[in-house]
């Protein structure tokens, strides 16, 4: 887990390198948009079926389902039992 430790004890680590993807994101209650940060080699499905409990969105936008916007906060945990689906927008048709 560590790297290599300092004279003085100080501990460093590897540095994990993760591009943001803009996505939207549907809940049983809500429609989330904004960014999930995805290893440079893994897709956001590698992201959504980490083991953790939590998936990480930064600059979220929450919307109630009848498109009334509830909240915005730079960092918000989704919990992933909850998560119904989840798109890249990049992949949205733009019509």
């Amino acid at each position: 887990m560590f790297t290599s430790f300092e004279d003085k004890g100080k501990i460093f680590t590897n540095i994990v390198t993760k591009k943001p993807v803009e996505v939207q994101i549907q809940t049983s209650i809500h429609r989330i948009h904004g960014y999930v940060h995805v290893r440079p080699d893994d897709r956001i499905k590698d992201e959504i079926n980490q083991n953790e409990r939590f998936l990480a969105v930064t600059e979220a936008t929450v919307f109630a389902l009848t498109g009334e916007e509830i909240l915005k906060t730079d960092f918000l945990a989704v919990n992933r039992e909850q998560i119904i689906w989840m798109f890249p927008k990049s992949d949205q048709d733009m019509e």
